[in-house]
């Protein structure tokens, strides 16, 4: 994808129910019963949805797929006092305990036909209930992490990863985090960047000295990250997950020209985008600032990259 092109930083219902896989009515449903919170309108008076409007229309799509109603997974939302919790509950705790235990009960009487949902449910109360709403090829990638290693926004990140690239690029991408679960240097320096990154704010010019500065700073550690991915052996443990994708999905002939919109093979379901849809629909919050930072270091990772 070219470094000019910039996803926008909100989107209207349309482009925000295409991107969860959802539909305009549905979003508007859970505005009206308190599941979404309304969003700022634009000049024109519609609605206008950003990155963490679209985190939880994510959330909220998955655990419907699961099979859970409605009116429970606004239970598992709001606390007795009626304050917002984690987005689908909090691990362990007993609400959406309860919730998932009766719903595997009745999904086993239906087991030929929920067979898939009664899955989903079952991984949501092993793995707990932000990484169990991935899929199990992406949690598989996650387990052994000491507990609390992994962050929430670790987790919303292979989220998005997942809905762009697939199963596939979410569990490579999750070696990242691997890495960092066993470093905690590197996490603490992983901590500096994406501070100095969220100060280049939309009152930082483009051409300010600090845009390269940081853009160096995001450099130096993705070659650390990546350093230590390659002396852990992840690296290795990445093309295992290739072998093991391809052999769960095998490629027919006639799919051969799936690689023409970047997804390989993470080949897309019936239904789903592209990778170049699905970015231009999902909001970023990235200034013009911190955008040419992030052009500056993929142009130094470009460098530095040894030919061919």
């Amino acid at each position: 994808m070219s470094t000019s092109f910039r996803p926008p930083r909100q989107v209207k219902i349309g482009d925000a129910a295409a991107f969860a896989g959802s539909t305009p009515r549905a979003i508007r449903h859970y505005h009206a019963i308190g599941l979404l919170p309304e969003p700022e309108r634009g000049g024109d008076g519609r609605r206008r949805y950003g990155y963490e409007d679209m985190i939880r229309l994510l959330w909220l799509r998955r655990m419907a797929d699961a099979g859970i109603a409605l009116d429970d997974i606004r239970a598992a939302f709001t606390t007795d006092t009626g304050t917002d919790t984690d987005a689908a509950g909090t691990d362990g705790g007993e609400p959406m305990a309860g919730v998932l235990e009766r719903l595997e009960e009745n999904l086993a009487e239906q087991e030929a036909e929920l067979g898939r949902q009664r899955a989903a449910v079952r991984r949501m109360r092993t793995e707990g209930s932000r990484m169990g709403l991935l899929s199990g090829f992406v949690t598989d990638r996650l387990t052994g992490l000491p507990e609390g290693s992994l962050r929430q926004t670790d987790l919303d990140t292979l989220l998005v990863t997942e809905r762009i690239f697939g199963p596939l690029g979410a569990a490579v991408q999750a070696s990242r985090f691997i890495a960092l679960a066993g470093h905690p240097a590197l996490r603490e320096r992983s901590d500096r960047v994406d501070e100095a990154e969220e100060a280049l704010d939309d009152s930082v010019a483009v051409d300010d000295p600090r845009v390269a500065r940081v853009a160096a700073e995001r450099h130096a550690f993705e070659s650390a990250l990546q350093a230590v991915i390659v002396e852990s052996g992840l690296d290795d443990e990445d093309e295992t997950l290739f072998d093991a994708w391809d052999t769960l999905h095998p490629v027919a002939a006639e799919d051969g020209d799936d690689d023409e919109a970047g997804s390989g093979s993470c080949r897309r379901e019936p239904g789903s985008m592209s990778v170049l849809e699905a970015v231009g629909k999902m909001p970023y919050d990235v200034s013009a600032a911190r955008w040419r930072c992030m052009e500056l270091s993929l142009e130094l990772s470009t460098r530095d990259s040894p030919t061919t």
